[in-house]
This record gives structure tokens, sequence and C-alpha cells, in this order.
């Protein structure tokens, strides 16, 4: 039809003028993390080139920050392959339960001290059992602080005993998951350690 405009195809860059969408903007979001992980500029670069490509309303927005990272005639349409989140599955029983053991202690009374040496030992020879280790020790001192800042209001006191009685549940599933394969992501948890 005349004066409808078509939509860009596969690897074509779509008009200046176009608004773009939120899959856009995450699409140039994932191209800026990606080379600021490769080192290719710094913290305030990267800074700089995120909040242009999270505020940007039309694709001529976003077209600078794409020729930055890739010159004018060389910029990609396909999303960055990003790194693996999660270590390789392991096939020994003994990492999955090591990576279990983490989530667990906790359950047995030692909510911080367990993931800590799991993750200070068993981590150092076995990526999963370090990833779930840190989470459960992020996870657990998440609530540790909690409860030791919301009983100074009258919601927090009666906040507390639900929070444990969640925590305990969490702790449960997340040992769970370690056993089958699975990776296991706290809601609602301060991630310090890294």
């Amino acid at each position: 039809m005349a004066g409808v405009p078509t939509p860009p195809g596969p690897g074509q860059v779509p008009p200046a003028h176009l608004r773009v969408t939120h899959q856009d903007r995450e699409h140039v979001v994932e191209h800026v993390k990606t080379a600021y992980a490769e080192g290719r500029f710094d913290k305030l670069e990267f800074d700089e080139r995120l909040e242009r490509a999270m505020t940007a309303r039309t694709h001529g927005d976003l077209m600078p920050i794409m020729t930055e990272l890739y010159g004018a005639q060389a910029v990609p349409m396909v999303r960055p392959t990003p790194a693996p989140a999660r270590p390789q599955v392991p096939t020994d029983g003994a990492e999955r339960v090591g990576a279990s053991a983490a989530h667990l202690l906790a359950v047995f009374g030692f909510p911080v001290v367990g993931p800590l040496l799991l993750m200070l030992t068993a981590g150092k020879t076995s990526p999963y059992i370090r990833s779930h280790a840190v989470e459960a020790l992020n996870f657990q001192l998440t609530l540790l602080g909690a409860t030791i800042l919301l009983p100074l209001t009258f919601v927090g006191i009666v906040l507390v005993p639900v929070i444990w009685v969640a925590a305990f549940v969490l702790s449960v599933v997340g040992g769970i998951s370690a056993l089958s394969h699975g990776a296991f992501r706290y809601p609602l948890t301060l991630r310090m350690v890294k």
C-alpha cells in the first residue's frame, strides 16, 4: 500500500524516526554490556551509554550508540550471545549434594556459616557448588539484615516470623533444586557476595 511504511527486513537498519520498543532498547543494552565486559570502555562510559539506550525514544537515538561500538558500516542486528549465567550441570553426585547442602545447612541451624564454608572450601574446585553457596550466602545475609532491621517497626515485628517461615521453605526448595541439576535464585535478595 502506498504511504504505509514497510518494516525493515532481517539485518536491515530501521529508519531513524521510528519509535523503539523495549526489545530494541534491550538489544542495544546487551551490546553495551558485552562491550563493557570486553573492556572496550570504562565504567563512566558504560553508565552513559546504558542511560542513553534505556531512555531512547527512536532508532535515531539508538544508532549512535551502535555506531560507537561497531562503526558506521558494521552495525550488527543480531543479539550478542550472552555468557552462561550458571556453570555447567555437574555429572558428579557429590557436587549436587554439596550444592544442596549450601541451601539446607540453613535449615539445620547454620544459616551464614554453612554456605560460607562450602563457598570457601568445595567452591574452589566446583563452580556448581560455588554458585549455589554464593546464592545461599547472599540470601542468608539478606535475611539476617532484615531480621535485625525489621523489628524497629511495628509492622516489621509482625513480618519477621512470616519471613523466617518463607526462608525455611525457600531453603528447602533451593536444596531440592540443586540436587536436581537446577539453578536457583532467591527472591528479594541483596547479592553482595559475587
